[in-house]
């Protein structure tokens, strides 16, 4: 028999065995723009942004949002473009605002160990107030000291204190003068010290010379003279010491009067503007305290000194002041309600915060006043939106947020200067208690890749807030997507779209969903479509955007990204790939693949061939064998097997080797769509009935012969249309594809319109037995299809319908089993023969 006739040399089939051919109806989606229930979207622009079909993610984040526990954070996952983000923080937003402002966050000098800097938490707008305080008090101290110490009564009193002093110590040094004069010595002071100078019976200084020339008991009466001064002046120095405390003791206190009742004034106002009650309230007290003691200790700074130590003495004073500056943090003086922070830039840094260094003489130098705070304090008693992947990508924030995590508090510090070649004045703030609220934003595998990789972490977000990427859709789905484009238009500056262009969106979302009842969760694409849309409506010179130009957009945007499809339906054209669409053929046919390019897929033809010859190798997938499939598609092909040996289970074992392949197909096969091609193939194979070539077939297999759904449904359909239209459309060409397929149907208006006029078809089948028979026009064979083995005759052989695709089947089954008995086969077969 030959492998190559015409359509016109197959007969059709007897019997209610064909598949049902769809009308042009059901194949796509028409929305009628008067169903929406406005004119253009100007309409919608004032109502809130919906949860589009996402009322189980949004029950989900109020809930979590609105749990005021700990390690109830939020874990938001779903396709990118879903409007996770965007929805999860208009949602954050919302419960924010009705909650109190957290408070404030400063730094302080800790007096105590200036290394350990204390953290002070102020209610919302008093860090502010404070820290302008501080400022007048610094600046009030420096105008004010200064006049408190040069007042006439401050003056006086100190002049009398020194005069006290003076007169004291100069009534001692008066008789140690007398007291050395007497043993024949003059005293002076010079440069702070007391000198003492041998003199002779005259009075005048003695000479090395003349001391020499002095007989032993004269130099030894001036020895004995000395050592009784030297005693004397020691006896000077232990009154006049306790003088000199005295006096440095008074001027102290005298400044420390004088000084006094400013530092209470000006501390005591300080404390006066911050009347509201607050936790850390103490701790400020405890803070002020030190300050008023700390200026009292070193009144002698604002004290004017010498020209030459001038600089040194102000340099000195500015470093003293610098510490009773105030570091805010975190102010949260302008802040409504809880605060919202969207953390696109998680390094270690700007999330935990830092302190800075400055370089001093080759040392890394530090102080409070160079903390900084990150977004985990900035969102303390608010919500922090973070993104999974951002975080995982560094180790060090990794483990950080975990410790945080656990605690609940953070301490600021500089990983890095650990690492520094310089030496590093170090740094260790107050560690802070963090309430927030974290939203985590991720993908379902990485959600569940966290759940056992790190179930630590995972246990702190257990609120789940899982968003669909498609769902029902309907009026109200429809109007609310008119809602959206309303807002993408308000906050892009587009154009209003009108009710029939908001209409092609929507179905081209139920096109993403590869569904007529569900349209697609991903609004990223509807909002980029809706915009070139625009773009187009405004080269035209439109003031609103039409049906048309969305039809143009998604025109324009499948003429970008085309091109690798273009260059394969040029190969088919030209020849080198070969695809028949005429005629029909032995062991062969049209099978539909789709090439998913990431941004873009389409369907293509690909041949599918089978041979069979007698053996006992069973079934051969040579992609398999060649390492070139995928496991989904060994898998088909094994569920192909068992279901061919069960159509033929009474001449089990079969002496069959057969082998299958794709023809031209050199990078790899995956998936089951094409499981019911290799069916058709391998049965015209076995029979020797020729299957059409103007016919596609796609379509997975289960054991009992059903023909289950597949993905891609509508690009197969055009990719193989698009091939046919170019060859020249005769009204022979169509696809057979899963009765299951029926609702995912939502082809381009070329296919339909071609289906329409009876150029093109597209047949829905429920079972492998109305494919085969639409393809051969020779009926399957069984009187139930859906048996799970062909029923046995008298003779006990299988009872499949006289020439039948089966009966024909098992006609060269048992030819093979008797060209292995006559080459020797197995005693089985022997048996059964």
């Amino acid at each position: 028999m030959s492998d190559d006739r015409s359509d016109d040399a197959v007969p059709a089939a007897p019997g209610g065995d064909l598949p049902a051919r769809l009308p042009a109806s059901a194949l796509r989606l028409r929305i009628d723009p008067a169903q929406l229930g406005f004119a253009d979207t100007d309409e919608l622009a004032h109502e809130p942004l919906p949860w589009i079909g996402q009322a189980r993610a949004q029950t989900a984040a109020r809930f979590g949002l609105q749990l005021d526990q700990p390690r109830h954070h939020l874990f938001v996952l779903g396709a990118v473009g879903t409007g996770r983000a965007t929805l999860l923080q208009q949602e954050m937003r919302a419960v924010a605002a009705g909650r109190p402002v957290p408070p404030d966050l400063c730094y302080l000098h800790n007096f105590e160990n200036p290394q350990q800097p204390r953290a002070l938490r102020l209610p919302a707008g008093q860090g502010r107030v404070l820290r302008q305080r501080m400022q007048e008090f610094v600046r009030t101290l420096q105008a004010d000291i200064p006049k408190r110490l040069s007042e006439p009564g401050f003056k006086a009193a100190l002049s009398a204190l020194e005069k006290n002093y003076a007169d004291r110590e100069a009534q001692a040094y008066a008789e140690l003068a007398a007291f050395a004069r007497q043993r024949h010595f003059a005293l002076r002071r010079e440069g702070g010290q007391l000198i003492f100078t041998l003199l002779d019976e005259d009075g005048e200084p003695l000479s090395a010379e003349a001391l020499a020339a002095l007989d032993e008991a004269r130099r030894r009466a001036y020895d004995d003279g000395e050592r009784e001064l030297r005693a004397e002046i020691l006896r000077f120095l232990e009154v006049t010491a306790p003088l000199e405390r005295a006096l440095r003791e008074g001027v102290e206190a005298l400044r420390r009067q004088a000084v006094k009742p400013l530092l209470e004034r000006e501390l005591g106002a300080v404390r006066q503007a911050l009347r509201k009650q607050f936790k850390d309230a103490r701790k400020l007290n405890q803070w002020l305290d030190g300050i008023a003691a700390d200026v009292l200790d070193h009144l002698d700074l604002f004290e004017p000194g010498d020209a030459e130590d001038e600089p040194e003495r102000r340099e000195a004073l500015e470093r003293r002041l610098q510490r009773y500056r105030v570091n805010l943090v975190v102010d949260n003086a302008d802040t409504q309600g809880a605060p919202v922070i969207v953390e696109n830039n998680p390094l270690y840094r700007p999330l935990f915060g830092s302190i800075e260094y400055q370089t001093d003489n080759d040392v890394l130098v530090t102080d409070f006043s160079r903390i900084r705070a990150g977004s985990l304090l900035r969102a303390h008693g608010g919500f922090l939106m973070l993104h999974l992947r951002d975080l995982v990508a560094d180790e060090l924030v990794w483990e950080k947020l975990r410790r945080v995590l656990r605690s609940g508090r953070l301490q600021i510090e500089e990983p890095g200067t650990m690492f520094s070649a310089l030496a590093t004045t170090s740094l260790e703030p107050e560690a802070v208690d963090v309430d927030v609220k974290i939203v985590l934003i991720g993908t379902h595998e990485q959600y569940y890749a966290l759940q056992e990789g790190d179930p630590e972490f995972a246990r702190h977000f257990r609120v789940k807030v899982d968003f669909d990427d498609s769902f029902l859709a309907g009026p109200d789905t429809w109007r609310a997507t008119g809602v959206f484009v309303a807002h993408t238009a308000a906050r892009r500056g587009l154009p209003p779209f009108t009710a029939a262009a908001v209409a092609r969106l929507i179905e081209d979302s139920h096109r993403q969903a590869e569904d007529r009842t569900r349209q697609s969760a991903v609004f990223a694409r509807t909002e980029t479509l809706a915009i070139e849309a625009a773009q187009h409506a405004r080269a035209r010179g439109a003031r609103r955007v039409e049906r048309a130009d969305v039809e143009q957009a998604i025109a324009a945007r499948n003429r970008r990204h085309d091109g690798p499809e273009q260059r394969l339906r040029a190969a088919i054209a030209e020849g080198d790939r070969v695809v028949h669409l005429s005629g029909a053929r032995i062991g062969q046919l049209n099978g539909l693949s789709v090439l998913d390019l990431g941004d873009y897929a389409f369907g293509l033809p690909m041949r599918v061939a089978a041979r069979t010859v007698p053996g006992h190798d069973g079934l051969l997938n040579i992609e398999r064998e060649v390492e070139l499939s995928g496991p989904i598609h060994d898998k088909a092909v094994l569920i192909l097997h068992s279901y061919l040996s069960a159509l033929f289970a009474p001449l089990a074992p079969l002496a069959l080797t057969a082998s299958i392949v794709f023809e031209q197909e050199y990078a790899g096969v995956e998936g089951d769509s094409a499981s019911c091609a290799e069916l058709f193939a391998l049965l015209s194979a076995l029979a020797g009935v020729p299957l059409r070539q103007s016919i596609a077939v796609t379509g997975a297999l289960n054991p009992f012969g059903e023909v289950l759904p597949i993905g891609g449904v509508n690009e197969k359909i055009e990719g193989f249309f698009r091939v046919c239209a170019a060859a020249g459309l005769d009204g022979t060409h169509g696809v057979i594809i899963p009765a299951r397929n029926r609702r995912h149907l939502v082809l381009a208006d070329e296919v339909v319109e071609a289906v329409e006029r009876g150029l093109f078809h597209v047949w829905a089948i429920d079972h492998v037995a109305e494919g085969m028979t639409l393809l051969s026009g020779v009926p399957f064979g069984l009187a139930d299809p859906r048996a799970a083995t062909a029923p046995l005759g008298a003779a006990g052989q299988p009872a499949y319908a006289p020439g039948s695709v089966l009966a024909r089947a098992a006609e060269t089954l048992r030819a093979y089993r008797r060209a292995c008995l006559r080459a020797g086969s197995p005693r089985a077969w022997r048996a059964r023969g």
